[in-house]
């Protein structure tokens, strides 16, 4: 964010911190969408193609022309979302808190507004990560309910190696990262021939770094997020990630928007920031105002491959025993 006097006044620096240093242990879609900073709420996306693993031969003879080198290249157009939450502390539970040893009112509910602020992320980015539309036709794989990962005579394993070359034939580069859903990480954990792999290994059950080894992976991540769309006091919890698996090649360190990369995140500098907390007389409350200017984007969707219906409806005499 570009501050001046008059904004900087009503930034609360230290809450700042809070909220740009906040995780929550189940949200994965970072992993795929890694946050890296724009200087301004619109513009053009950066994506990457073949160009970006091209051998580009610069062995050059003296006095002769340097060749050029440019990777990425302008896409499709962004605008970041703004998204806002003002989260209200009472007076009387402000009193009681400052009597209280170690509890501090400002962080909880800075905590509480990225609580929420970081579902609608995690939803929006499952939702771009998990859209067959987003893939072309070699990058992307709908199973049938006799290959569904809960079903014990599927082979999970060369799926997931097959989906890799795939992917490395088409970008010159292999995923690195694997975000399944919680249904299909129970199914892969519990299949046979998963099971098979590791049981003169380990009698522990199987983890996601246990997968990651197999796979030859660097991470795989569990989505395990819910969330209810709706105001219906009965209405469903739906799962954010779907039914579905990503294999992605995401850098791991310094990501910049010059990286080459399955997605990012762009957020405009300085966000998420908080307000100094002000009074609302008519609530005798204090509120605490976070303030988040996002998008989740793809850039290089050529290094990603998706896997639907991983999970799949069989009679109980093919499935995957619990």
């Amino acid at each position: 964010m570009n501050l001046n006097q008059n904004t900087a006044r009503v930034i609360d620096p230290v809450l700042t911190g809070i909220a740009q240093g906040y995780r929550h242990v189940q949200r994965v879609g970072h992993l795929l969408f890694p946050s890296v900073d724009v200087q301004h709420r619109g513009g053009t996306i950066i994506e990457f193609g073949r160009e970006s693993f091209r051998d580009y031969k610069a062995r050059r003879a003296p006095g002769a022309d340097t060749r050029m080198i440019q990777f990425g290249y302008e896409g499709k157009p962004f605008a970041l979302h703004q998204y806002s939450l003002d989260v209200p502390l009472p007076r009387e539970l402000m009193d009681e808190a400052s009597k209280v040893p170690g509890i501090d009112p400002g962080k909880r509910a800075v905590n509480t507004a990225m609580d929420s602020l970081t579902l609608s992320l995690e939803i929006e980015q499952a939702n771009i990560a998990t859209n067959p539309d987003n893939y072309g036709d070699s990058n992307k794989r709908n199973l049938s309910s006799a290959e569904s990962w809960n079903v014990a005579n599927s082979d999970p394993v060369a799926d997931i190696e097959d989906a890799k070359d795939q992917v490395r034939r088409s970008c010159g580069v292999e995923p690195n990262r694997l975000v399944l859903n919680s249904g299909g990480f129970r199914a892969l954990k519990r299949h046979p021939k998963i099971v098979e792999r590791f049981k003169y290994t380990t009698a522990d059950s199987i983890t996601a770094k246990m997968l990651a080894g197999l796979f030859d992976l660097e991470e795989v991540a569990v989505g395990k997020a819910t969330y209810v769309d709706g105001v219906e006091d009965d209405a469903p919890f739906l799962e954010a990630w779907g039914n579905a698996a990503v294999l992605a090649y995401v850098p791991t360190q310094d990501a910049a928007l010059e990286q080459p990369s399955f997605a990012y995140t762009y957020t405009l500098k300085g966000h998420p920031f908080v307000e100094q907390p002000r009074y609302d007389g008519s609530k005798k409350s204090w509120l605490y105002g976070v303030t988040y200017e996002r998008l989740p984007v793809l850039t290089g969707v050529a290094s990603g491959f998706l896997f639907t219906n991983i999970v799949g409806e069989v009679e109980d005499e093919g499935e995957v025993e619990e």
